[in-house]
């Protein structure tokens, strides 16, 4: 059985590599962690040329190409190339220009490249399979959906594809490769063909290496395009001016997300990208069908510390809402808040014409309609509260989030923070443990201070050890406790930034009850917070209102 030839760039000549019969893949796929990588490579080496030696140290590439497009790239060639793991390694060093002289410098390139793996392969240049290996590329001619950016694995592709609410097209840095939209010249000796071929290499649609890029704005200015999804790697710094400029001049709806290249982190983005598709497409999320029955609705939000449920009746009144923790379980932890709710509303499951599940657990709750993210949740329930509200801050248990509201409530544009316990309720909750007081006693210590403490890192290992230094110094808990309450108010107030807030604001979830934070953040943000007696319930209230969506007369 063949061996594959493995390459990671769009700029890999595989037509050439097809002609010495290689059979070539493009290697994308997400491992679930970087058990062998690690041990071998620098830890901030970017997450993709982990891939790269994990693949190859795991034995599952035996023949590999690279192109020398960044310092990564150029690392892994030097590590995989000390290792001897591989049959075959090649790397072309291809010039970030088109004119004459990388046009020269690429030939002489690919014919380095067509002896070392036809003197591999034992086999001579085959014209007609050259000639074969040219494919069109396609185009789209319907609504749809595009990820751009850095490369993005195909498991994540996956996951956006399966969220979407339109057809999605991958062109990211790897898959959009437009060699073929010409057929080689007929006639001509290899030197002239590899001449003709070095061209179509280097004039394809650029990547952001190319120092003349701006051909790459056509993959975002087409008329059947509707909406942007923007990719970008962790530690990778080729794509971030290209997402500035797109957010800055196209009207389209934009959603950035970033991956370390691992499974995991696919995960973790599961509700940006359901989010998104709810922004796209509202209509989706009515569903109506349903007929009336009792005429009572109910929501649940399942949390990561705390599970809500609140229950409307027909006139979209709420007539119960409840708290409880979520415990081991999300899907036990909901069904416990329900029956609570449904005891203290004096009503019995049957009467619930519909139930809508939102929050990080709301999947795994089998007894529901229908499952909506918590930003579009906590975007109704807000706009609900206070029809005002343009703009949404809810400092979760395991995430914090910013949204942007247009004037009927629906959602414009919103952040998370999800990938660390950075700024959100875990963090302070961690910070009271550390100073051996309750979240209640913290939520109104450091309303007045002497010493302006400026806690220096958000990283929640390293802020404990800087609260415990403190403690040792003899400081006031009034100062410490505000200097964690800034620290987080810094961090939200750079999220509101980055969405584009505007006023009015309303802070929503549990840590809304904290007095001290809520004044700092208020002063970060200069202007007042919202906060509703029902801001721990917002998500539910939210989730509860697109049940009754739900239900017709």
């Amino acid at each position: 059985m063949a061996k594959t030839t493995y390459y990671v760039c769009k700029y890999t000549p595989i037509e050439l590599l097809q002609a010495f019969g290689g059979q070539c893949e493009n290697l994308n796929t997400m491992p679930e962690g970087f058990e062998l990588a690690d041990q071998i490579s620098h830890p901030n080496l970017c997450g993709f040329g982990k891939v790269l030696l994990e693949a190859v140290m795991r034995g599952q590439v035996k023949e590999l190409v690279l192109v020398n497009c960044c310092d990564t790239i150029r690392s892994v060639y030097d590590v995989l190339k000390a290792s001897g793991k591989l049959d075959f390694l090649y790397m072309i060093d291809m010039l970030h220009c088109g004119d004459a002289c990388s046009r020269e410098r690429t030939v002489v390139q690919l014919k380095g490249l067509a002896r070392a793996y036809g003197s591999y392969k034992g086999k001579a240049f085959d014209e007609a399979k050259f000639r074969a290996a040219f494919v069109p590329p396609k185009q789209m001619h319907e609504p749809y959906l595009t990820v751009l950016g850095a490369r993005m694995g195909t498991e994540l592709f996956d996951m956006v594809q399966k969220t979407m609410p339109y057809p999605v097209q991958n062109n990211t840095c790897v898959n959009n490769r437009s060699v073929g939209t010409m057929q080689p010249p007929e006639h001509v000796d290899f030197d002239t063909l590899m001449e003709w071929y070095a061209g179509e290499l280097l004039h394809q649609l650029p990547c952001m290496r190319m120092m003349d890029n701006t051909g790459r704005k056509q993959l975002y200015h087409d008329p059947n395009l509707e909406g942007i999804i923007y990719h970008t790697v962790k530690f990778c710094d080729f794509y971030s001016f290209e997402y500035a400029e797109i957010k800055q001049h196209a009207s389209l709806p934009l959603l950035k997300i970033e991956s370390d290249y691992t499974v995991q982190s696919s995960g973790q983005l599961l509700t940006r990208l359901e989010a998104f598709a709810e922004s796209i497409v509202p209509a989706q999320l009515e569903g109506k069908g349903k007929k009336m029955g009792k005429g009572y609705f109910a929501g649940i939000d399942s949390g990561s510390t705390s599970t809500d449920v609140v229950i409307l009746n027909k006139e979209k009144e709420i007539i119960t809402g409840i708290i409880l923790p979520t415990g081991a379980g999300a899907a036990i932890g909901a069904e416990r808040a329900l029956e609570e709710a449904l005891k203290d509303a004096n009503l019995q499951r049957e009467d619930i014409d519909a139930l809508v599940t939102t929050g990080y657990g709301r999947t795994a709750i089998q007894d529901g309609d229908k499952s909506i993210t918590e930003i579009t949740c906590h975007a109704r329930g807000a706009h609900y509260l206070n029809p005002e509200v343009r703009t949404v801050v809810d400092i979760g248990g395991q995430d914090s989030k910013v949204i942007r509201l247009d004037e009927t409530g629906a959602v414009v544009n919103f952040v998370m923070n999800d990938k660390c316990a950075a700024g959100t309720g875990r963090f302070l909750e961690m910070m009271a443990r550390t100073m051996e007081m309750s979240l209640d006693k913290m939520s109104v210590t450091g309303l007045q201070y002497d010493e302006d403490i400026t806690i220096s890192s958000m990283c929640t290992v390293f802020a404990e050890s800087e609260v415990v230094s403190l403690i040792a110094q003899n400081k006031k808990t009034d100062d410490i406790v505000h200097g964690l309450n800034k620290a987080v108010a810094a961090k939200t107030a750079s999220l509101v930034k980055r969405v584009g807030g505007e006023d009015k604001y309303m802070m929503t979830g549990g840590v809304s009850k904290n007095q001290g934070l809520v004044r700092t953040l208020e002063e970060k943000l200069g202007a007042e917070l919202v906060i509703s007696d029902k801001a721990q319930l917002c998500g539910a209230l939210g989730a509860a209102l697109f049940a009754a969506d739900m239900v017709t007369e």
